[in-house]
């Protein structure tokens, strides 16, 4: 297939299929701005008493954790979508 009938393929993409990756893409986004700031805070005060070392390893792991998660997802929609595209095999073919 030709480079020109790749992308018209891709700019048919339908308004709803991009704004689920999308939604995901700022939900992480934030996930990662808020979620090591906050474990970092919670961690020093409630956790380690003021021991601001621990309080950023906490933060570093959680923006790890949240890191980790997105890859997953994303793995994860892949395999669905490249599953959603191959044809199933029938008697015929075989």
């Amino acid at each position: 297939m030709s480079a020109r009938g790749v992308s018209a393929q891709a700019c048919t993409q339908t308004v709803g299929e991009g704004t689920g990756v999308l939604f995901k893409l700022v939900a992480f986004s934030v996930s990662l701005g808020i979620v090591p700031i906050a474990s970092y805070f919670a961690s020093e005060k409630y956790i380690w008493n003021g021991n601001s070392t621990f309080a950023a390893i906490t933060a570093v792991v959680a923006a790890n954790v949240v890191l980790v998660a997105y890859i997953v997802s994303s793995l994860r929609d892949d395999q669905a979508e490249r599953k959603a595209a191959k044809p199933s095999e029938s008697r015929k073919d075989r």
